[in-house]
């Protein structure tokens, strides 16, 4: 795959805004979670929407620990896209809390910070939203968007101070080249707080698992933002603008928002709190079986009973099952560790159980003591379904 290839893709996907975000309409998605191919660059995934594009990754691409780019989801709010070439990107820094606007070439980014890489989950602040009961509004995720990959690129840091970053910053504003089909949609517009955006983890990704970006998740340049909800990690990233006040749009103040209530956040966003209300941010502590049968159960001692286990990168101490619903618990055997922030396989031996159906529940903890819940946390939005994964058991002679 050259960098230099134009993305083409694009101009097939391209059209009209369709069912942009459930919350916006005001009213759930309904959504047959149909398995269907013709993706350009992917492998045939979960179709919510297909203007503006959004696909789920089916779970058995979650049994190895880094998500295969033709398998990541894809998710969008917007059916324009864009299409651009490598060597025709621009990236602009500007704003008022930087000394010396920059327009960055890709090769320029390449060639004039130091590269770094980070392995981290990419996941919808929805995702599990379709799970809640009763319904709530929004895009009805199941449990695939979300994915996990090696992201390769520079410190968002580096290159704020070669811009000559002031010390009156207090939000630094990420915009995109994808666009709204229609005036009065709001453009898709994303901040971060300066401690967030000068995290030595936070970069300017151009490679995905050894690869450029593939085009349906974010070529030539995406935000990356570990231990925090996709909504941050903008896509097709071309301008950058460093604020001395809090950014003010649709996507901050009114969207991606919920009860401050709902979640313990240790990671806050304390500009853009309001009453109640603050913006969802870190990635709540989860687990996920993985390997199910293909009808989605598991069969006692011939199934394997793996998992994975992830959270915002505070490290995951922890993964149990339980055979009794939540009476007692084992403790599973943590794999392979590839940083805070990616996801962490876990397996477990299967007990002895007597002939019939049974349910399994798995749930981590993190090491500053959060736990998955057993029933998801209400809230209007659906955001952060974390409960536990309950999956059928069959014991067969």
């Amino acid at each position: 795959m050259e960098l230099n290839r134009r993305q083409s893709i694009f101009g097939l996907i391209s059209a009209a805004i369709g069912a942009a975000i459930g919350s916006v309409a005001g009213s759930a998605i309904a959504v047959a979670r149909e398995v269907v191919a013709g993706l350009p660059g992917k492998v045939a995934l979960h179709r919510l929407t297909h203007r503006p594009p959004n696909y789920e990754t089916p779970i058995r691409y979650f049994r190895d620990t880094l998500t295969p780019n033709d398998a990541f989801f894809v998710r969008y709010h917007h059916a324009i896209l864009p299409s651009v070439s490598a060597e025709d990107y621009r990236l602009e820094v500007s704003g008022s809390a930087v000394e010396r606007p920059l327009v960055l070439t890709l090769k320029e980014l390449r060639s004039d910070f130091p590269v770094v890489e980070v392995v981290a989950v990419c996941q919808c602040s929805g995702n599990r939203r379709g799970l809640f009961d009763p319904p709530v509004a929004g895009l009805q995720w199941g449990y695939g968007a979300m994915g996990n990959a090696r992201w390769r690129g520079v410190r968002l840091a580096d290159v704020l101070a070669r811009a000559g970053l002031k010390t009156s910053a207090l939000e630094v504003a990420f915009d995109a080249a994808d666009a709204a089909p229609l005036e009065a949609t709001p453009d898709f517009v994303k901040s971060l707080p300066i401690s967030k955006a000068l995290h030595p983890d936070t970069l300017l990704a151009f490679e995905m698992n050894g690869e450029p970006l593939p085009e349906l998740n974010g070529f030539p340049l995406r935000l990356v933002v570990p231990g925090w909800t996709a909504t941050y990690w903008i896509k097709h990233l071309d301008k950058i603008t460093a604020l001395d006040s809090p950014e003010k749009n649709f996507w901050m103040s009114t969207a991606y928002r919920m009860p401050r209530s709902t979640f313990p956040l240790v990671s806050r966003f304390p500009s853009q709190e309001s009453g109640e209300r603050t913006p969802v941010t870190e990635i709540a502590v989860n687990s996920l079986i993985t390997s199910m049968e293909t009808d989605g159960s598991l069969i006692a001692g011939r199934s394997e009973l793996r998992g994975i286990a992830w959270d915002s990168g505070l490290g995951i101490d922890r993964v149990e099952v339980s055979f009794d619903a939540g009476a007692s618990w084992r403790r599973c055997e943590l794999g392979e560790d590839l940083g805070p922030y990616s996801f962490r396989p876990w397996r477990a031996d299967w007990p002895a159980l007597p002939s019939g159906r049974h349910e399994v529940w798995a749930r981590a903890a993190n090491r500053a003591g959060q736990v998955q819940v057993e029933k998801p946390i209400p809230n209007p939005s659906g955001y952060q379904h974390n409960a536990f994964h309950r999956v059928p058991v069959r014991v067969v002679a």
